[in-house]
């Protein structure tokens, strides 16, 4: 596993998990709207966007297993948010972990982040379960918060700090 830049070739890949219901119905945008076109003009924007780096997530032989982002990055406060979405086939691997721990090193060792937060909706036991093993600290949770397809939903906050080491 290696993170690299976002290429077009990564764009039906991206569509697919874009698409199913199974992993989108968390997720704050409109997938019916998403079109192959959309997901290429967001990949041929994304390298020149300063305050978000996306990153692929890849096998070694170069295939697309999900998008691993710092947003918002913001060097007065030093801390940027951390979102990772996968690929149905990559859930379960330990990718997500590997990517977070390398993004994270990125996050303070080349971006000289203090600290990288996250939210998730409060429903997803799953990305919860994960967050918090990644080490993750719980910092609050906003009550319907988001609304989503109608539904109203609770968010969750996390955050990581640079080791005190670092500091």
């Amino acid at each position: 596993m290696r993170l690299r830049a976002l290429e077009l070739k990564d764009a039906e890949l991206m569509l697919e998990w874009m698409k199913d219901e199974d992993l989108n119905r968390y997720f704050r945008f409109d997938a019916d709207s998403v079109t192959l076109d959309s997901v290429k003009d967001y990949i041929s924007k994304a390298s020149s966007c300063e305050s978000d780096k996306h990153y692929a997530i890849v096998e070694d032989d170069d295939i697309y297993l999900g998008t691993i982002s710092l947003k918002n990055i913001d060097v007065n406060n030093s801390n940027a948010e951390y979102a990772v979405a996968l690929r149905k086939v990559s859930i379960g691997s330990g990718i997500a972990r590997a990517a977070t721990l390398d993004i994270l090193n990125k996050a303070f060792e080349m971006f000289h982040l203090n600290k990288v937060y996250l939210n998730v909706v409060s429903e997803n036991k799953r990305a919860v379960r994960f967050y918090e093993k990644m080490e993750f600290t719980f910092e609050g949770e906003f009550v319907e918060h988001l609304r989503i397809r109608g539904v109203y939903h609770n968010l969750k906050w996390f955050a990581i700090r640079r080791p005190l080491g670092d500091k």
